[in-house]
């Protein structure tokens, strides 16, 4: 069964947004795009809210594309993904994860 999750997120105080995307580029979205399990999973940099001079309440959000949420739940447990989602919630401040259904 077709997913979609959503993760919106701020990063920690002491961490660097090149820092960031330099992992998100290099080691996070092509370790997660190549899941099996996944269709596609991008990664934004939020930059306004439109129509208004607010800031937004987070900086980054992910989309995930899951093909198989049972197959990921299997691919989210694997050695590898262990580490990168130890080293994303050491970045990561005020995380949710939104999951979806499609009208």
């Amino acid at each position: 069964m077709a997913a979609k999750i959503l993760a919106l997120f701020n990063l920690r105080p002491d961490v660097s947004v090149a820092d960031y995307e330099a992992w998100a580029k290099s080691v996070d979205i092509p370790t997660v795009n190549g899941l099996g399990s996944i269709e596609k999973f991008e990664v934004f940099k939020t930059t306004g809210l439109l129509f208004s001079e607010d800031t937004p309440p987070y900086q980054y959000f992910e989309t995930l594309d899951i093909l198989d949420m049972d197959k990921f739940g299997e691919e989210a447990g694997s050695e590898t993904m262990q580490k990168i989602a130890a080293k994303f919630q050491a970045m990561a401040a005020d995380l949710v994860f939104i999951t979806t259904e499609q009208l």
